[in-house]
């Protein structure tokens, strides 16, 4: 009942950036937290960045300083910003969501991927 829809990966080269957008629509009543996974070949999906309804945020350390996970409340649309980009970061970025639907109930939904690589 609510669908993510993410959009902004490709191929950039060391050091370069790329911005990443999420947005979410349905029967939805409220977002209280967007965010954002990795998962690269052969490890587990990890949690990068997230940002809650009032604006709070998390990384993960190895990111701090080059993205920057943001929000647009009215629009249901959550951004990562990523910056300086490194081989390692490449993988496939997960947006999701978590929230209320217009009956009260809760939902945890998941965007279909968008590849991110890194590479010279």
């Amino acid at each position: 009942q609510v669908q993510l829809v993410e959009s902004g990966g490709g191929l950039v080269q060391p050091g370069g950036s790329l911005r990443l957008s999420c947005a979410a629509s349905g029967s939805i009543f409220s977002i209280y937290a967007m965010g954002w996974y990795r998962q690269a070949p052969g490890k587990q999906r990890e949690l990068v960045a997230a940002i809650t309804s009032s604006g709070s945020t998390n990384y993960i350390d190895s990111v701090k300083g080059r993205f920057t996970v943001s929000r647009d409340n009215a629009k249901n649309t959550a951004y990562l910003q990523m910056n300086s980009l490194k081989p390692e970061d490449t993988a496939v970025y997960y947006c999701n969501a978590q929230g209320l639907l217009v009956t009260m109930a809760r939902f945890n939904s998941w965007g279909q991927g968008t590849q991110v690589t890194a590479s010279s």
